[in-house]
């Protein structure tokens, strides 16, 4: 076992998105001079490690744009009888490794770039776990609090009808992601297998993330979040923190917050702070982790703490919980801080509240790359989203092998399995840290790099 440094251990200077130190693959291919765009942060973040990789150049240009960018829009006809025309979104980055994997988002701010960032990071994901899967992601243009369940059917099937001929079982294969669940899995497998009579015998193995009745894996619900407890049960006890009598607060409390919290707490972990969409809360003794899910599970949201039972019943210790501001949930004294849920909810400002020593990154790309300048500076550890966030889409490859092989696994079968993927990775990680004296995030990428690398070197470039 790599054991690593302490946290004053030097960083790598990370990637410069403007400016005389602008990387060169971004005029090359265009990109525009917005340092807050995601996606070119993303880029940059992959392209400052292919530097120190000196990764073929044509590797570096193919990885820094997708190999495909699929835009439709839709009408379906709402309750009251009117038509909305809806827009979404198929973006497929790279399939070097395996058919094109990653989610669906329904969410009122879905964009391009965003959903291009998110396709590489699949990318990169699939390739440091080692899965045989390329990298895409999707989304659709929608607000799932405001439609009912019979209009967002009607919005699912259709988006799937407008993706028909883009997507596939052995070519791209979508999955759950902010906003959607598995009934809108099983809506698309349903719609695909339905439309396309080639595909007719095996046509709901199109998506993962499925219900277990129609073939989906036990585990998959909280494949994320057990992933993120992996990581850090196998990374922080070499940086001398244990997993037990831990102290953690989560942004986000959706599924990879939730089930994250609740996977640590039986770990052996406390609960000290949790904030979502509704308010923040804060209970020193410890906040049940299991309680508050029930909690909201069914209010859509921990709001109202100081009125409901999430506040009197949720803390530990006999002691109740506390509303708190967002200014007092960040500075909350913890030893670990998971942000599990959107892009770019951590910038300088948070990053400088912060009072913890690690970072697990719950979400895809949280912090900023002003965040993560302020948080190396400050001494506090990261462990990146490519390396934490991996889980889903590793009980999601788990699935689609069970789907073609005709097998169902049992939980303990999934768990392992998925544990023995998210160590790897880590000491993955860890030994690229170790060998090229940089942060973890930097180490994430040159790990998934030095294998895409490799997989291109081995099979060339097309003719």
């Amino acid at each position: 076992m790599t054991t690593i440094a302490t946290q004053t251990q030097g960083t790598t200077e990370g990637p410069s998105l403007d400016g005389d130190n602008r990387n060169p693959v971004f005029d090359e291919l265009g990109f525009p001079k917005d340092p807050n765009n995601l996606y070119t942060q993303t880029v940059g973040s992959m392209l400052h490690a292919a530097d120190m990789l000196d990764l073929q150049h044509r590797v570096k240009i193919i990885l820094a744009q997708p190999k495909n960018e699929i835009m439709v829009h839709f009408p379906v006809r709402l309750d009251d009888g009117h038509h909305h025309l809806f827009k979404g979104y198929r973006v497929q980055h790279n399939n070097a490794l395996g058919p094109f994997k990653g989610g669906l988002r329904f969410h009122p701010d879905v964009h391009l770039d965003d959903v291009k960032a998110l396709a590489l990071l699949m990318t990169m994901k699939c390739s440091l776990a080692r899965l045989p899967l390329g990298g895409g992601k999707g989304g659709v243009k929608v607000d799932p609090r405001k439609l009912s369940a019979d209009e967002m059917e009607r919005v699912t099937r259709r988006f799937t009808s407008a993706i028909m001929n883009d997507i596939g079982p052995d070519y791209d294969i979508p999955a759950p992601d902010v906003g959607t669940t598995a009934q809108h899995m099983a809506w698309i497998a349903d719609t695909f297998q339905m439309s396309n009579s080639k595909t007719a015998y095996d046509g709901m193995r199109v998506v993962t993330g499925k219900p277990v009745e129609v073939g989906g894996s036990v585990g998959r619900e909280k494949a994320t979040g057990q992933g993120v407890a992996d990581v850090m049960a196998e990374i922080l006890p070499q940086i001398k923190i244990p997993i037990e009598g831990l102290r953690f607060s989560i942004l986000g409390f959706g599924n990879v917050g939730s089930w994250a919290a609740r996977i640590l707490q039986d770990m052996g972990a406390t609960l000290i702070a949790v904030m979502d969409h509704s308010g923040a809360l804060r209970c020193d003794t410890g906040i049940d982790a299991h309680a508050l899910s029930d909690y909201s599970y069914e209010h859509y949201g921990i709001a109202g703490f100081e009125k409901s039972k999430a506040a009197t019943e949720s803390g530990k210790g006999g002691k109740g919980c506390d509303a708190v501001s967002k200014e007092d949930f960040y500075s909350t004294p913890v030893d670990a801080f998971i942000p599990a849920a959107l892009e770019q909810m951590i910038g300088p400002r948070e990053a400088e509240m912060l009072q913890c020593r690690v970072v697990a990154e719950g979400a895809n790309a949280p912090c900023t790359p002003a965040a993560d300048r302020v948080l190396q500076r400050r001494g506090i550890e990261i462990l990146p989203a490519i390396l934490c966030n991996a889980g889903g889409v590793t009980v999601s490859y788990f699935e689609w092998v069970q789907n073609k092989a005709c097998q169902i696994w049992d939980v303990e079968t999934v768990d392992r399995e998925l544990n023995k993927v998210m160590c790897m990775s880590a000491r993955r990680t860890l030994l690229a840290r170790q060998r090229y004296e940089c942060d973890m995030r930097t180490a994430a990428y040159l790990a998934a790099l030095d294998h895409i690398g490799k997989v291109y070197k081995t099979r060339g470039i097309f003719p």
